[in-house]
C-alpha cells in the first residue's frame, strides 16, 4: 500500500535499549523509502546510531547512560527490576518526557501518525491532547498478559506451569500482575491530573494500547491472537535491524576466525543485560575450554566482562557483532532470552541456550522450549560445568536443528517490517475519513 496523495510525517518514539530500539530503526527507514518523513523521537544517547540513517532525530528524556551498571544491576532484579524501572527511571522524569514528545509531535511541524513503544508513558498523553491519531507497538507476547495463553512473570515461574492443572490459573496471573503494580501508575495518573484529563484506564496493561491500531512485531512462531488481546492487535513479524549507524560488517578479527575453523558457539547478553554480566564470560569461555569447542564472546564495551585467565586461540572475544551477519556462521548462541536475539537466532536458524534475566525473558525462554529449538538454564545454575552439560545435550540432538531450521525458513515468509508499513499507512487512510 503507498501513500501517494500525502508524504506522512510520522514520530516514532520509546524509551529502552537497542532491542527496544532497532525495530523502529527498521520500520523508520522503510518508511523513508517510501517517501516518508520518519521522526525518531527517543533517548539522546542514540543520536550518533540514527543521524548516519539521514533520519531525523529528537532526543527525549530521560536519557540512557550505558555505563550505569548498577541501574541496569537494579532494573534486571527478578523480584523488583520492573517497578524499579518505572518507579526509580522513567516516571521520576515523566513530565520531562512528555514535554519533549509535544515538542516532537508538533514542532516544526504537526505529525500525522505516532508510533509509540510501551515504555514511553507519556505517548498516549500526548497523542490524547494533541488529537493525533497513534499506534502502539509491543516485542514480545509477555506484553498482552492473556489469560489464555498464560506468561511467565519472572518472580512467580511456577504459575504459568500451574494453568495446565488448574482451570482459570491464567486468570489469577493476570489479577495477580495487576494487584502487584496498582501503586507504580500514580505518577501518570497525576500528570493526567495537571493536564485536565480524566484518570483513564489502568496505564500498565490497558491504556498503553492504542485504541487505533496494535502492532505486535513479533512473529507467530512466538505467539498467536488470544481472545483478550486488543481487538485492533496485528501480528507483524519480527522487524529486523541490527547495523550500527548503518555499519552491519564484522570486526576484521572476527572475519578472520570465522573462517579459519568450525562454527562457534556464540556467547552474547544482548544490549542491555551485558551491563549486568557477572562471571558468566569466565564461565562461559571456561565452559568451551572445557569441551574443547571454538566459542565468539561478545562482551560489550565494557572491559570487565573479559575472561581474567588467558584464552586459547579457539576463543575469540570481541565487543560487538551485528547479529545478523554472525549468527548464520554459528553452530548455536548462549543468550539472554531478550526478544531482538531471539528473533535473530530463529531468523538464522540456530539452536540456542537461553539463561533469562527477567522481565519477557523467562516467557521467551518457555515459548523457545515449547518449539524444540532451545534449552534454558537459571542465572543461579549458569557454572562451566553445568553449561557444558547442556550445550553436549544440545549439540548432540539433532531435533533441536531440524527444528530450527523449519522455523527460520517459516520466518522467510514473514515481512515485518512491510507488514507494519501498511498498517500504518492504513491507518492514516483509516483516520482521514
Amino acid at each position: 500500500m503507498a501513500v501517494e496523495d500525502h508524504r506522512l510525517r510520522i514520530v516514532l518514539s520509546n524509551i529502552g535499549t537497542f532491542g527496544d530500539i532497532n525495530p523502529l530503526v527498521a520500520i523508520a527507514l522503510e518508511l523513508k523509502r517510501r517517501g516518508h518523513v520518519p521522526v525518531m523521537a527517543i533517548p539522546e544517547v542514540y543520536r550518533s546510531k540514527i543521524e548516519p540513517l539521514g533520519l531525523e532525530f529528537h532526543p527525549i528524556r530521560p536519557d540512557i547512560d550505558p555505563t550505569n551498571t548498577l541501574l541496569v544491576e537494579m532494573i534486571y532484579d527478578v523480584n523488583k527490576g520492573t517497578e524499579t524501572g518505572l518507579r526509580k527511571f522513567l516516571f521520576p522524569v515523566l513530565r520531562q518526557t512528555y514535554d519533549d514528545l509535544l515538542a516532537a509531535a508538533t514542532q516544526p511541524a504537526r505529525a500525522d501518525l505516532l508510533l509509540l513503544g510501551e515504555l514511553n508513558y507519556a505517548g498516549p498523553l500526548v497523542a490524547e491532547v494533541t488529537g493525533i491519531p497513534w499506534a502502539s507497538y509491543v516485542l514480545a507476547p509477555l506484553s498482552f498478559f492473556s489469560a489464555f495463553d498464560p506468561p511467565v512473570l519472572p518472580m512467580y515461574p511456577r504459575l504459568a506451569r500451574a494453568d495446565r492443572i488448574i482451570p482459570g490459573m491464567g486468570r489469577i496471573i493476570q489479577k495477580l500482575a495487576r494487584f502487584v503494580s496498582r501503586k507504580w501508575p500514580e505518577p501518570i495518573y497525576a500528570l493526567r491530573r495537571e493536564l485536565g484529563l480524566p484518570r483513564g484506564r489502568n496505564p500498565l496493561f490497558d491504556a498503553k494500547h492504542s485504541p487505533h491500531l496494535v502492532l505486535a512485531l513479533f512473529s507467530r512462531m512466538l505467539g498467536v491472537e488470544q481472545r483478550d488481546w486488543p481487538a485492533n492487535t496485528l501480528i507483524t513479524g519480527f522487524c529486523f535491524y541490527d547495523a550500527d549507524g548503518g555499519n552491519s560488517a564484522l570486526p576484521e578479527e572476527l572475519e578472520q576466525f570465522l573462517g579459519a575453523g568450525e562454527p562457534p558457539v556464540v556467547f552474547t547478553l544482548g544490549s542491555a543485560a551485558v551491563l549486568a554480566a557477572g562471571r558468566f564470560y569466565e564461565y562461559s569461555a571456561r565452559a568451551a575450554m572445557r569441551m574443547g569447542i571454538r566459542a565468539v564472546l561478545l562482551i560489550g564495551a565494557d572491559e570487565r566482562n573479559r575472561p581474567p585467565m588467558p584464552l586459547p586461540d579457539s576463543i575469540c572475544v570481541t565487543p560487538y557483532a551485528p547479529y545478523s551477519a554472525l549468527f548464520p556462521r554459528v553452530s548455536m548462541v548462549v543468550h539472554q532470552g531478550g526478544v531482538g536475539t531471539t528473533a535473530q537466532c530463529l531468523r538464522a536458524g540456530k539452536p540456542m541456550l537461553i539463561m533469562p534475566y527477567s522481565h519477557d525473558q523467562p516467557d521467551n525462554a518457555r515459548r523457545m522450549r515449547r518449539l524444540e529449538v532451545a534449552k534454558s538454564i537459571q542465572r543461579g545454575n549458569y557454572t562451566p560445568l553445568r553449561v557444558a552439560r547442556k550445550l553436549r545435550a544440545l549439540l548432540g540432538e539433532q531435533r533441536f536443528f531440524r527444528h530450527a531450521s523449519s522455523v527460520a525458513q517459516q520466518l522467510e515468509r514473514e515481512d515485518g517490517v512491510g507488514t507494519a508499513c501498511d498498517a500504518l499507512e492504513g491507518l492514516y487512510h483509516q483516520t482521514r475519513k
